[in-house]
């Protein structure tokens, strides 16, 4: 039938549009009162651009075509926060904290979680030029009053730092290769896996890799942390942001030291949002510094995006 939709694309009808409407429009007034500037980056862009800072983490999520008038290749977004973080770098060029923020369609290859769409709607807020821990926990903070406003049931937070595993990693001198085997092993959380691939590192670097799978629960992981990681400059600042971050949280929070999740793209923390009705995360932020190197300005970076119509789907 010629009026058949892809899979897991499909129309939104009026009582579930103007659901999603009123609260883009609730959240954008959150942000615009916070002092957060409105921006809308195109549908479209060179991958060259598009991709630029991510590494891999996006490559296979995004559709690619070949614009006529150039030739070049060109890919539908699959994640605003990089077009976000090109415009704070080439575009507006300011100095000093910048705060920014969008509402728009993106597209994915595949569904990002079972049954899901792949035409999310994101709504989402970017601070750049602060690389302190008050940025993150004002960040942290705004997203919460943001699943506030939307009224969500059962909200947590669920927070990683992946400096954590990476300061382990660069202070043994791990190679680039075995360093991807690990953090393959790692989100996995594939024990066997670890203790292979980590059996010729020293002792002390195996015995935090192979300890990191477990510093999942509540504070008292950082507490373990504190105790049996390396006393290494990164991760005794990683942990002090954690601790920082869970005293401010107002919703339930718990730690995973192992989730390295855009390991390739974030720098500092990575956090989840999850609420009741919503099988996969309904928002999904962190820092990420190393994308305004990436587009020749090297600036700290941390925000979030929300899944509007997952949100949406479970307002009452």
């Amino acid at each position: 039938m010629k009026w058949l939709l892809p899979e897991y694309v499909e129309d939104i009808l009026p009582v579930e549009a103007m659901r999603i409407e009123k609260l883009r429009r609730s959240i954008l007034d959150l942000f615009f009162a916070a002092k957060y500037q409105l921006v809308m980056p195109p549908l479209l862009e060179y991958m060259d651009s598009l991709l630029t800072g991510t590494g891999h983490d996006l490559e296979l999520r995004t559709f690619k075509m070949v614009d006529q008038l150039s030739g070049k290749t060109m890919g539908v977004r699959a994640d605003i926060t990089p077009q976000v973080a090109r415009i704070d770098a080439h575009l507006l060029n300011r100095k000093g904290v910048t705060r920014l923020c969008y509402c728009g369609s993106v597209l994915h290859t595949r569904p990002a979680s079972p049954g899901a769409t792949r035409e999310p709607i994101q709504i989402g807020a970017e601070m750049y030029g602060a690389g302190s821990a008050e940025a993150d926990l004002e960040i942290q903070k705004l997203l919460c009053d943001a699943l506030k406003l939307a009224k969500l049931r059962d909200v947590r937070l669920d927070i990683g730092h992946v400096a954590v595993f990476r300061s382990i990693a660069h202070s043994a001198k791990v190679g680039a290769e075995l360093e991807g085997d690990l953090f393959i092993a790692l989100q996995k959380k594939d024990l066997p896996a670890l203790r292979s691939l980590s059996k010729k590192l020293n002792k002390t670097t195996r015995d935090a890799l192979l300890l990191l799978p477990e510093l999942y629960g509540g504070a008292e992981v950082l507490d373990t942390a504190e105790a049996r990681l390396p006393r290494l400059p990164d991760v005794s600042k990683a942990l002090k942001t954690l601790r920082a971050l869970a005293k401010a949280c107002p919703v339930p929070i718990s730690f995973d030291l192992a989730e390295l999740r855009g390991y390739h793209y974030h720098s500092g923390v990575v956090f989840d949002a999850y609420c009741a009705g919503v099988t996969g995360p309904v928002a999904r932020g962190g820092r990420y510094d190393e994308v305004g190197k990436a587009f020749g300005r090297a600036r700290p970076a941390t925000g979030f995006s929300i899944d509007l119509r997952s949100v949406a789907g479970v307002v009452k």
